[in-house]
């Protein structure tokens, strides 16, 4: 590597990562296509690497680039702290993207009142919302992500973490349906009807299951999707159970899909959802002001929706 590589070649480097399109990184960083090319030609010689290589119709990163795309994320974001559209006591100034890992079944609770407060107080600030495909720490660690939201975990002691809330697990069911109607869900209905599950790995058991064997008993599970939304969309179909988090039915109740909640009849464990990032974002201001927002996007009704009765509507539909 040679002293050539500067900061905009780092930024053209990075936007190639996201976008793997030299047009699609011009466009994201207001260049031409020709001017784009000419810094991919650029960053080939001070890195000594082919960057990205062709691969069909389109490129693909180079093993280096892969292995360099975290430390140069890293870089560009602890360099845009230096200026003041970085650090910059007033939100509307920042221009920054900042990217938070976030639980499927928490994105439509929260995401609706942090994007909110963006366009009205941080109008220069992306949010980029990524899927949990791990929990691990180390995405914080090396800046692949600055946030996380979703379940809780033992931490280290260089990540913080806080809790946002408490929840646990209801099942949701069609208005219309037979378990719709019924006044509660019984531990015999829970056996007796399909399940589908909600797991980004595809898994077809959970808590739930361990409390039904404990107790001699056990259920069907006859299929799994990778989002608790698309789960959700399932239980509209007659006598099928969805288990997923309470907020998140309640936040289904408020949208007026005909489906019906009612408590699952086990013992099971809540579920704490937390707020994490590295320890050296202590003093950064755009992602603590976003660190706020989504202690603020949490609903004041939260422990009250805990305690709700078995069978309540999540629409006008039904008894």
């Amino acid at each position: 590597m040679t002293d050539a590589l500067d900061l905009n070649l780092l930024r053209v480097f990075d936007a190639l990562m996201q976008t793997g399109s030299v047009t699609a990184a011009a466009e994201r960083l207001h260049l031409s296509t020709p001017a784009t090319s000419r810094a991919l030609a650029r960053l080939r010689r001070a890195m000594g690497d082919e960057i990205m290589v062709r691969a069909g119709r389109g490129l693909v990163p180079t093993p280096f680039a892969l292995r360099s795309a975290n430390t140069v994320r890293r870089l560009l974001e602890e360099a845009s702290q230096l200026g003041a559209e970085g650090q910059g006591t007033d939100p509307a100034d920042w221009r920054r993207t900042i990217t938070v890992r976030i639980n499927d079944s928490l994105v439509p609770v929260l995401a609706p009142a942090v994007l909110a407060g963006i366009r009205a107080d941080a109008p220069g600030l992306t949010v980029r919302l990524v899927a949990e495909e791990s929990e691990s720490p180390e995405a914080l660690r090396d800046g692949t992500i600055d946030i996380d939201v979703g379940v809780s975990d033992p931490g280290s002691p260089d990540i913080r973490a806080e809790t946002l809330y408490r929840d646990h697990y209801v099942v949701v069911v069609a208005a219309g349906s037979a378990l719709g109607r019924a006044r509660r869900l019984s531990l015999d209905d829970l056996c007796a009807h399909p399940h589908i599950s909600a797991s980004r790995r595809g898994r077809l058991r959970g808590p739930i299951d361990d409390a039904l064997q404990a107790q001699g008993r056990r259920r069907q599970v006859i299929g799994s999707v990778p989002s608790q939304t698309a789960a959700a969309l399932l239980a509209l179909e007659d006598d099928v159970i969805v288990p997923m988090p309470s907020l998140l039915a309640q936040h289904l109740l408020a949208r007026g899909l005909p489906l019906r909640q009612h408590r699952i009849p086990l013992s099971l464990p809540a579920v704490d959802i937390a707020l994490s990032w590295h320890r050296r974002l202590d003093g950064d201001r755009p992602t603590e002001w976003l660190r706020e927002r989504f202690r603020l996007a949490v609903p004041e009704s939260v422990p009250e929706q805990a305690a709700r009765a078995d069978g309540e509507q999540l629409n006008q539909y039904g008894p």
